[in-house]
């Protein structure tokens, strides 16, 4: 499909052509939102509201200078690295608990029937509200990954298994038919048809699994990480410091679902199921 637009030819299946109009499309989108930012601080004339000018200059002396709130001086890079570990972990775990037992549960009806009322019941609580027990019974460090676990482990666990159902019954009796193994059939077949739908759950974990990671570093107190650091700045009323922070945390989580989405498109173009 080929459309002109102001004077110009566009043509949506040309790959430059469609960065261009995102990046366009992107950066009328943020310069937008910034000017609301902007009003909105001058209307509000609060220190609570910081304007965009503020912000930055704090995220740059941010950069800078990092963080003396504990009285150690810390740079940003120490804290992004911090929460990063955190995360990682909570995420592997979850990887490593999850995709296995999502293609069990899907593939075995029994299993599924007795497991469901177990994961309906602890699927809707919000994993912020294992925070308090998961940090006091098992520390700071310990208990904000698994937080982040428990954050993106029913996403991840519940594409799965939607995966594995979604695969057509013949396709399993034809791979049986022609003499392949149980394991053969969950290598073969089941985890190549599954994995597009396991990137979604990772995608949506991802997404989840950072707002865990900021939630659980505001309630344990030892722990350092950006989403410490977001919660010592409001608290000590620094409010241009703490709208950094959440640009920061933004930007971060922006970086980390791009690259799954990327991995995503990639994994579901290879296993003929891009949509």
């Amino acid at each position: 499909m080929v459309m002109r637009i102001q004077g110009l030819k566009y043509d949506e299946n040309n790959w430059i052509h469609r960065q261009v109009r995102l990046a366009a499309i992107t950066v009328v989108a943020i310069a937008a939102f910034v000017a609301a930012w902007h009003v909105a601080s001058v209307l509000a004339d609060t220190p609570t509201v910081p304007s965009p000018g503020r912000t930055l200059d704090a995220l740059i002396n941010f950069y800078s200078y990092g963080d003396w709130s504990s009285g150690t001086q810390r740079t940003m890079f120490e804290l992004i690295g911090s929460s990063m570990i955190t995360f990682a972990k909570g995420f592997a775990l979850a990887l490593v608990v999850a995709v296995p037992l999502g293609l069990a549960l899907g593939y075995f009806k029994i299993a599924r029937e007795f497991t469901n009322p177990i994961i309906e019941v602890l699927r809707p609580i919000a994993p912020i509200a294992w925070a308090p027990i998961f940090i006091i019974i098992l520390g700071s460090a310990t208990g904000a990954m698994l937080v982040v676990f428990i954050g993106i482990f029913f996403p991840l666990l519940t594409n799965v298994i939607f995966g594995v159902r979604k695969i057509e019954a013949n396709l399993l009796d034809a791979s049986k038919t022609l003499g392949a193994s149980q394991f053969q059939v969950f290598y073969k077949v089941i985890m190549p048809y599954t994995a597009p739908y396991l990137m979604n759950g990772v995608k949506v974990g991802l997404g989840v699994g950072w707002m865990c990671i900021v939630a659980a570093e505001m309630c344990a107190g030892t722990l350092v990480g950006v989403g410490k650091y977001l919660y010592d700045m409001a608290y000590s009323g620094n409010w241009p410091k703490a709208y950094a922070a959440l640009v920061l945390i933004g930007v971060l989580g922006l970086l980390t679902i791009g690259v799954s989405d990327y991995v995503h498109r990639w994994v579901s173009r290879r296993m003929g199921m891009d949509a």
